[in-house]
């Protein structure tokens, strides 16, 4: 199974979702209808912690995927056919970013713990403080940019000035094993938002 070619088949029948969880499902079903064999298991728990669960996990003959989404949106309001759709404006980007790289360490630890398995951390989003690089030379998140050509590995952390409303619930650094390119990659523009998605492939255990 191809990720990136199910996501531009995705993107040719859904450009846009009315949620993370919509997102999920829609990805889930294309990934069924390329390969009918696939079992396919949502919110799936991975640890004793019942709180961990992946967004994903796709199993087969030759394949034992897990992926890990975020969708990401600035404020809109978008009619696609009969279909509207009122994107949240979600803001707080540096939460983001921090859990769609959080999203990257669980992937690698789920992989380094399955032998065979691989896996996928995707963001998707219409904001483009994203993909843009900031022009600002010092922020207290600038360790957790992933605009394009950035190269995300090693250990990540806040700057010692970032506050502490700022870093609640996400205060601890985020330390990423392998070394991933941030690659933006074009998913669909929809009646002038244009959608992209950055994706971290890890390799099977042992090929970084």
């Amino acid at each position: 199974m191809d990720v990136k070619e199910v996501l531009e088949s995705l993107s040719k029948g859904r450009p846009i979702f009315h949620s993370e969880a919509d997102f999920q499902h829609a990805l889930a079903w294309e990934i069924k209808l390329q390969n009918h064999k696939a079992s396919i298991r949502l919110e799936k728990q991975v640890a004793n912690d019942r709180r961990v669960h992946l967004d994903l996990l796709v199993l087969d003959a030759e394949k034992h995927i897990a992926i890990e989404l975020k969708y990401k949106t600035r404020g809109a309001g978008i009619k696609v056919g009969e279909e509207v759709f009122s994107l949240r404006n979600h803001c707080a980007q540096d939460l983001g970013r921090y859990d769609f790289l959080k999203d990257i360490s669980r992937i690698e630890s789920y992989v380094a713990s399955n032998p065979g398995a691989e896996g996928y951390a995707i963001l998707l989003t219409n904001d483009p403080t994203y993909w843009n690089a900031t022009k600002r030379n010092h922020t207290v998140d600038a360790d957790y940019r992933v605009n394009e050509g950035r190269l995300i590995t090693g250990e990540l952390s806040w700057h010692e000035s970032a506050k502490e409303g700022t870093t609640k619930g996400r205060k601890d650094a985020i330390n990423i094993q392998g070394s991933y390119t941030a690659n933006w990659c074009d998913f669909s523009d929809v009646d002038g938002q244009r959608f992209k998605y950055l994706m971290a492939h890890v390799p099977a255990k042992n090929s970084f």
